[in-house]
């Protein structure tokens, strides 16, 4: 009998070390940002802020896509592993019904041959955007201007290994008979996301990175080219945009941004300037309910972020909103957004 527990108790122990040894998981992790912001128009606050109105001026506390997830790999065989995450946004900071909101969340294999995933993700025409959006998840995020920012489900992406130790091709598909319009109606058209990119996102293994991507998802298409490199404490960025709305072809147009970012003792002072003339974005489509043509909104900001611990970063920013565009009354000014925001971030 001893014998037998003792046997027992050995095969335990060396089946956990030897999943040990082939699993790296499942890690649990997660994210709190809370920001205080006061904005007169309420245009770029970020969806599901309690009491917050359009067109109101108003000083809220904002949920900056605070979430909870677990990730992992398991190794199949020598050269295949098999790869997870489940994330979910955490909504009860912000007032919101729905404790729990869809991220990412996905299933995948990854060889040398590439990274394959089956689930929900951001399309990797979004994610060629690298850190060039330097305001990101926030307020002052890159969305409020161009469209194209899509996370997606039902797809399936893929991920070439590193060519030459520099370029990758990546791909999103979703699956055609999943998808359908806000009014259930299935869409019949293909939408799919492509995009190649050279050097390094994070700036570390080279010191530039640049992207080049398409997209057919999300009722548009538009193509876009990114490039940031960083040059001692300096980090230059700049992305450029065409969009145009599968339904409309009429409603077409350029958006770019270019930015700044300079390292002073810890402190990471940052600017921006941007511009659209395609109307995607969400300021142009929360300051107006009529459509125009000839869309012309531009977007100055300005902040910095600290990090005071390896978890824990504060930042602050002002944004400034304003534009104009044309309808059957002639050329129509939107009304300007001051947005001003200061926050913290933590990691675990």
């Amino acid at each position: 009998m001893k014998k037998t527990l003792i046997s027992a108790s050995v095969a335990s122990v060396l089946t956990l070390a030897s999943f040990g040894a082939l699993a790296d998981g499942p890690n649990f992790y997660g994210r709190l940002d809370l920001s205080v912001t006061n904005s007169d128009k309420s245009s770029t606050l970020q969806s599901g802020t309690n009491g917050a109105e359009v067109g109101e001026s108003g000083t809220y506390l904002e949920n900056n896509f605070s979430h909870v997830g677990v990730k992992g790999s398991e190794s199949l065989t020598s050269n295949i592993d098999v790869i997870y995450q489940m994330e979910f946004q955490v909504e009860n900071t912000s007032g919101s019904g729905d404790v729990f909101k869809a991220r990412n969340t996905f299933l995948g294999l990854k060889s040398t041959a590439g990274t394959v995933l089956v689930g929900r993700n951001d399309t990797v025409f979004k994610q060629a955007e690298g850190g060039v959006d330097i305001f990101g998840n926030t307020n002052a995020d890159i969305d409020r201007l161009i469209g194209g920012q899509t996370r997606s489900s039902d797809g399936i992406w893929y991920y070439s290994p590193k060519i030459a130790d520099l370029v990758t091709l990546n791909a999103t598909y979703l699956m055609e008979d999943n998808q359908t319009d806000k009014a259930g109606n299935r869409i019949d058209e293909n939408q799919y996301a492509l995009s190649a990119t050279i050097g390094d996102k994070k700036l570390k293994a080279q010191n530039y990175y640049v992207a080049a991507a398409y997209n057919t998802v999300g009722g548009i298409d538009a193509y876009r080219g990114v490039a940031q490199v960083k040059l001692g404490d300096f980090k230059i960025g700049g992305l450029f945009q065409n969009t145009e709305s599968q339904t409309d072809s009429a409603q077409e147009g350029n958006s770019y941004f270019v930015n700044v970012a300079y390292n002073l003792n810890g402190v990471n002072l940052k600017a921006e300037y941007g511009k659209d003339e395609a109307g995607f974005g969400k300021y142009y489509k929360n300051i107006t309910d009529v459509e125009g043509t000839d869309v012309n909104v531009q977007s100055i900001t300005v902040g910095a972020d600290y990090k005071v611990s390896k978890s824990t970063m504060v930042y602050g920013h002002y944004a400034m909103y304003e534009g104009d565009h044309k309808t059957a009354a002639g050329k129509v000014n939107l009304e300007d957004d001051n947005v001003f925001t200061v926050g913290v971030r933590y990691n675990f």
